[in-house]
């Protein structure tokens, strides 16, 4: 995700020409850095397992909020 932040605020300053060196960037750096979010993205977050890990860690919060949901609305008033 900071990769994306990076892109997309490079753009912002390429486009709007604030600053010198951002006003005389190749737009081809900018290309470059979205080729290297698109490799990222697409082959090696897969063959590092971060893409599963993090659904994984997901689905373990939705169970967890299911246990204690039904546990709690499963106690008796009073004890």
């Amino acid at each position: 995700m900071p990769l994306i932040i990076i892109i997309v605020s490079l753009i912002a300053l390429k486009y709007f020409e604030i600053g010198s060196f951002f006003t005389n960037m190749s737009w081809w750096w900018i290309a470059g850095l979205m080729a290297v979010a698109f490799i990222w993205f697409e082959f090696l977050e897969r063959m590092l397992g971060l893409d599963k890990r993090k659904a994984h860690e997901e689905l373990e919060k939705i169970k967890k909020e299911r246990v204690k949901k039904t546990f709690d609305k499963h106690k008796r008033p009073g004890r």
